[in-house]
């Protein structure tokens, strides 16, 4: 069929043709910003799991939601390299400033006065100058240095100026366990003190699904800030959903054993799910995809996957951490013993440590639980076996 008709958007956070099996997390955020309109306060939303299942997608759908009600939005991804703190500050000050630059329009009373001063000197601070709120930079907020105090003085400053126009502040965080200890602190005292002082401020971040613990050992109140949501597969109601109603709204069908079969081989992860709709879309002759469409999709679905979202992960291992994660994929899937992987990889298990450290770093792998260690990735363990014979552990 017609490939610039294909309804399909497999890619990282773009949002599928047909935003299924979510409503629980998106009613969640129309609650906070429902209650926030009525000026009650509510905690923040975190949203977890695995890579490939939506989070990002969610992240967006509810920033879209929070600024069709005026709050105003910031949006920062963390990153885990020597410059990702200061970028992530420059980014968090740049993206204020033009997020408040489209709200003066609507006037500045001296709350907003203060608040863009307070702006301005943060933004000088932390070296994300270049763009005029039309202030005069007066000192003594938000340029101390001090980054937890900065970063609570800014959030007072303009949390307080949209209250009086019944607004809020929203800072929509992507892959917050990659933030430096520093800014995750900060943000979290932030939103701590927000919340005892009624300020309009709300943290919403995804992230993957240790990011609970990375905020409890930053904070020990963190555990009881936020609304949790773990981030799962779709129920296979949802996922026929997701492949069929795109389809459907262009006259094209599937028949019950090819969507059965790439149900299968999808394992409801919406990212594998766009991917292989996207093929069998592409190498179907007739507006009906067969189960022979079915099967070329998820052959070359997969090869897709394996050159490049798979592989791409693989190659940021070094050797001996590929040589960890190849001991993991006789799991399986399933998390793994640590004392498991060291003994597939003759070394004592006090041995593993830097090598579980630099693979959690690099957003590989995670801690389900005390002594277990599992792929972030769905299918990891499938890549690893399909491919066993020809994957590199020598070369760095």
């Amino acid at each position: 069929m017609e490939p610039a008709l294909n309804p399909y958007s497999p890619g990282s956070g773009r949002r599928p043709p047909e935003l299924v099996g979510r409503t629980v997390e998106l009613e969640a955020f129309d609650t906070l910003v429902a209650r926030s309109r009525n000026r009650l306060s509510d905690r923040g939303i975190v949203l977890t799991g695995l890579r490939g299942v939506g989070k990002t997608v969610l992240l967006n759908e509810m920033q879209a939601h929070a600024e069709s009600f005026d709050w105003l939005c910031v949006r920062i991804e963390a990153r885990r390299d020597p410059e990702g703190a200061v970028a992530v500050r420059r980014a968090l000050a740049r993206d204020l400033v033009a997020a408040t630059r489209r709200l003066k329009r609507r006037g500045t009373g001296d709350r907003m006065k203060q608040a863009l001063r307070t702006i301005t000197a943060f933004s000088a601070q932390v070296g994300a100058t270049g763009v005029s709120l039309g202030v005069t930079l007066t000192p003594g907020r938000a340029d101390s240095g001090d980054h937890e105090l900065d970063l609570l003085e800014l959030v007072e400053d303009v949390s307080l100026a949209l209250k009086q126009d019944n607004r809020a502040f929203g800072l929509f965080i992507d892959e917050m366990q990659d933030l430096d200890p520093a800014t995750l602190s900060a943000l979290i005292a932030a939103q701590h003190q927000a919340g005892q002082r009624d300020w309009p401020f709300y943290i919403v971040a995804a992230g993957l699904p240790n990011l609970p613990r990375v905020l409890a050992e930053a904070r020990s109140y963190a555990e009881r800030l936020f609304n949790y949501r773990s981030i799962g597969q779709l129920s296979t109601p949802d996922a026929s959903r997701a492949l069929e109603e795109p389809a459907e709204r262009l006259g094209v069908v599937y028949n019950a054993a090819g969507l059965e079969l790439l149900l299968e081989a999808a394992g409801g992860y919406p990212y594998f799910l766009q991917e292989f709709g996207q093929k069998a879309w592409d190498l179907a002759a007739v507006r009906v995809i067969t189960i022979e469409d079915a099967q070329a999709a998820v052959q070359f679905g997969i090869e897709h996957l394996d050159a490049g979202f798979f592989r791409s992960r693989w190659e940021r291992a070094t050797p001996s951490e590929r040589r960890f994660l190849l001991a993991m994929s006789a799991d399986h899937g399933e998390a793994s013993s640590s004392a498991d992987v060291a003994v597939r990889m003759g070394l004592r298990i006090t041995s593993l440590g830097p090598y579980r450290a630099n693979l959690m770093a690099k957003g590989l792998v995670y801690a389900p639980q005390h002594g277990q260690i599992a792929y972030t990735v769905p299918g990891m363990a499938d890549f690893v076996d399909r491919h066993r014979d020809e994957l590199d552990v020598s070369r760095p």
